[in-house]
């Protein structure tokens, strides 16, 4: 077996914006055990960014920290550029961080409204200008965006969310289309119920979620990294344009 076949990412870049727990972890860790060199992304949390590197570099591979407001473009652009001078240009790119929070929609200011879209769809789009010309340039590279099962089952208070998820996928399959005959795949990943310890930012589950998905129990942040992973192998080339749900079934496309 030859190191590429064990480490197909290996001597690839991974940027993953809200990369310091659940399904941005999982998915820093899973692509950092295929060798990729792994660029970590939050807007606050250094301590636990710091945390996290040393759990990459634990497979022997290279990890930064990166400070920045995904939705500031001279941030964007500003970590961009370091994580060229330190790791190396991005080949993949996971748009994760996000917002969610719960809201009765007669209770949802303006202001807030678009304070979450703008982090879903502004930071996917900056993040994502910031790294197309190396992955044109040299004509290949993987983007993953992390959408959300509740566009489907349509979460109650979660109006400004699901907005955000759903102009997410739309602008995953026209940047497909955009790029497919560049070498370069972009795809979304749909996660459902995924246990464990909730940020205080994504509020109570919405009351008409209380259920669990026919599997008969609740997925794991590695569940999501697993199709994050497979969508970021060299050998996934074929796929792009996609959703991918990973709900325990509790959508069914």
């Amino acid at each position: 077996m030859t190191i590429e076949t064990a480490k197909p990412l290996a001597g690839k870049v991974a940027l993953i914006t809200g990369a310091v727990r659940r399904s941005g972890r999982a998915s820093a860790l899973r692509l950092a055990q295929d060798g990729a060199a792994i660029a970590i992304n939050t807007r606050r949390s250094v301590d636990e960014a710091e945390s996290v590197k040393a759990e990459i570099e634990a497979f022997g591979v290279k990890a930064g920290v990166y400070i920045a407001d995904v939705t500031d473009e001279a941030a964007v652009n500003k970590m961009t550029a370091e994580i060229a001078d330190e790791l190396g240009s991005v080949d993949v790119l996971v748009n994760n961080a996000a917002d969610r929070g719960r809201s009765p929609m007669l209770d949802l200011s303006f202001e807030e409204f678009h304070r979450i879209i703008d982090i879903i769809i502004d930071g996917a789009f900056l993040c994502s200008k910031a790294c197309l010309p190396h992955m044109v340039e040299q004509g290949w590279g993987r983007i993953v965006n992390i959408s959300g099962v509740g566009n489907y089952a349509g979460f109650a208070e979660r109006v400004h969310v699901h907005a955000g998820k759903g102009a997410l996928e739309a602008m995953t399959r026209s940047m497909s289309s955009e790029f497919a005959e560049k070498g370069i795949t972009v795809n979304s990943v749909s996660p459902g119920t995924i246990g464990g310890e909730r940020p205080e930012s994504a509020g109570p589950m919405p009351k008409n979620a209380d259920n669990l998905p026919p599997v008969g129990f609740e997925g794991e942040p590695k569940d999501v990294a697993h199709a994050v992973h497979m969508l970021c192998q060299p050998d996934a080339r074929y796929i792009t344009g996609q959703l991918i749900h990973v709900s325990g079934g509790l959508y069914l496309s």
